[in-house]
């Protein structure tokens, strides 16, 4: 197998005419080191069914093939899906029958579009959807049991933040609904084409169980409310999800919550129990 230089990269996309756009969030990792890296670092196995989304010109995609039972990349981009194929078998003909490529977005793929179920997402994301992507995938994919993601950097932050952080929000509770999110180094920009003007950083996740039976889109509502205005009090933030301030301080005291308290310094497991008070009411 050979993966893909920079010279390989610009190669493909000169062929295909691809320039790379920000509508669509492109950069093109063009290092056979940071690929391995990635390939390394998600811990696959034989066993595993490897999702990629937004493979682009399969930089990634190759060191893929070699390291699992089956690949399935998602690429919305139709030029970009309708080579990748050709790209497999030019570079890693021993292992290109492991390739199913599924022209589609990623944010609307569920689990029927799968033929065998996902066990792990390694990709270099789109920076521009990247976090509703990972929510969409962990929701519809409950197979996906641990994935390693490249993301811009601030967004790695914001993912893996913990309570009690200026950063932990929306984003870092709904996360932990679902796993254990933790940042796993950064990348340098020069690795990619077109060299963002942004830093990127991987974040991993393994797949935990639920932290509460209450409904899950209850608790994401109830932690919408509780950001939108993170400087205010719970007990004034969540009156309008409560129905008045009164109620939004009956569901926080019978869930043990100081009414004084902020969002940020709650886990997802105090946001479930908030939510479920309300249910009881």
């Amino acid at each position: 197998m050979r993966l893909l230089g920079p010279a390989d990269v610009r190669r493909l996309a000169g062929e295909l005419g691809v320039r790379p756009t920000k509508k669509l969030g492109q950069n093109f990792v063009h290092d056979p080191n940071t690929v391995r890296r990635i390939v390394n670092g998600a811990n696959l196995t034989e066993d595993d069914v490897a999702l990629e989304i937004g493979p682009g010109l399969g930089s990634l995609t190759l060191a893929l093939l070699d390291a699992c039972k089956a690949v399935v990349a998602v690429e919305i981009d139709p030029v970009l899906a309708s080579r990748l194929e050709q790209t497999a078998a030019e570079q890693a003909p021993a292992h290109a029958d492991r390739l199913t490529v599924l022209p589609a977005d990623g944010m609307r793929v569920t689990a029927a579009d799968f033929a065998q179920p996902p066990t792990a997402l390694v990709a270099n994301l789109p920076y521009n959807v990247s976090v509703p992507v990972v929510l969409h995938l962990l929701a519809e994919l409950p197979s996906l049991k641990r994935g390693l993601v490249m993301v811009q950097a601030e967004v790695a932050d914001r993912l893996a933040a913990r309570s009690g952080s200026k950063i932990y929000g929306v984003p870092s509770v709904k996360a932990a609904w679902y796993a254990d999110v933790r940042k796993a180094g950064p990348v340098p920009r020069a690795v990619f084409w077109p060299v963002p003007n942004v830093d990127s950083a991987l974040v991993s996740f393994v797949r935990r169980e639920e932290p509460s039976t209450v409904d899950r889109q209850a608790v994401f509502s109830l932690v919408d409310a509780a950001f939108a205005q993170r400087r205010k009090t719970l007990r004034a933030a969540l009156a309008g999800w409560a129905g008045s301030a009164a109620v939004a301080e009956q569901c926080l005291v019978a869930a043990g919550i100081d009414p004084s308290t902020r969002g940020e310094q709650l886990d997802v497991v105090d946001f479930a129990r908030i939510a479920q008070a309300r249910t009881s009411l």
